[in-house]
């Protein structure tokens, strides 16, 4: 079983041979302002969020949420994210998907252009052309609709294949989920999250994965438990006294983007 002393041998390793790790972190599924989002807010203290707002679901007031001035010295660093446009199903068979290959390319790009245009309306600059798929799924065959509604970017789950999947499209993944979504919607436990960090700081180090896409952690503050919550601020502490350590935002992580260039 895997525990800190672990993740912090990890990082003597990374800093032995004169490298950082970089990491971040992106939360799905917000819409508005609530108790669990402050929680988040001040579980991260300084590492920056990425937030996946669902657009046709998203409250006004979260955009107030964010630059109320009692919490726009945390908020600088985060960003809006594109999480879908409803969040909705539309698989006709298998697993869910709100971009499955039987959809239309014309209500796939209508979709997408309704929620770049309701999230850069409502939080202007800090929305970024960042597409997170609901269920990170999202069928190849689009990308090219992708691409034509000025979303430079795709963030799904799993080491990435490409950093550029597509002409115009750069992608940068979350590698652990910690809500255990086939079981008891809760943590999924310290090992098995210290596991699946660890493992891919090491497949990152050893060339075994592309070693320039940070690590991710996804969480989901509407269902965070207080276990996730007791990991995230060990996480933080152990990541922030460690060197070898560094948290980006998303406009760091998606940098190469076009969309993200006057």
């Amino acid at each position: 079983m895997v525990g800190w002393s672990d993740l912090i041998d990890e990082l003597d390793r990374w800093k032995d041979s004169g490298r950082v790790a970089t990491l971040w972190w992106r939360d799905d599924d917000a819409t508005g302002p609530s108790g669990e989002l402050d929680r988040l807010l001040s579980i991260s203290g300084e590492i920056p969020i990425s937030l996946a707002v669902i657009p046709d679901a998203a409250d006004a007031g979260l955009a107030a949420w964010l630059v109320h001035p009692s919490r726009s010295h945390q908020t600088t660093r985060l960003a809006v994210l594109q999480h879908g446009w409803r969040h909705q199903n539309h698989a006709v068979i298998g697993k869910k998907s709100e971009f499955p290959p039987e959809r239309c390319r014309r209500a796939v790009a209508d979709d997408l252009a309704a929620g770049r245009a309701r999230l850069a309306a409502l939080f202007e600059g800090r929305a970024l052309p960042v597409l997170v798929p609901p269920w990170n799924r999202f069928d190849f065959n689009f990308f090219p609709v992708l691409a034509a509604c000025r979303l430079g970017a795709i963030s799904c789950v799993l080491p990435r294949r490409s950093p550029r999947p597509a002409p115009g499209i750069v992608a940068a993944n979350v590698h652990i989920d910690l809500v255990a979504w086939a079981g008891s919607r809760g943590f999924i436990g310290e090992g098995a999250a210290l596991d699946g960090l660890i493992g891919h700081l090491r497949a990152r180090r050893l060339a075994q994965v592309d070693a320039e896409e940070p690590t991710g952690i996804l969480t989901h503050h509407l269902v965070q438990d207080e276990a996730t919550d007791a990991f995230l601020v060990r996480l933080a502490a152990d990541t922030g006294a460690h060197h070898a350590a560094r948290w980006l935002d998303a406009t760091e992580v998606f940098a190469d983007s076009v969309c993200f260039r006057p």
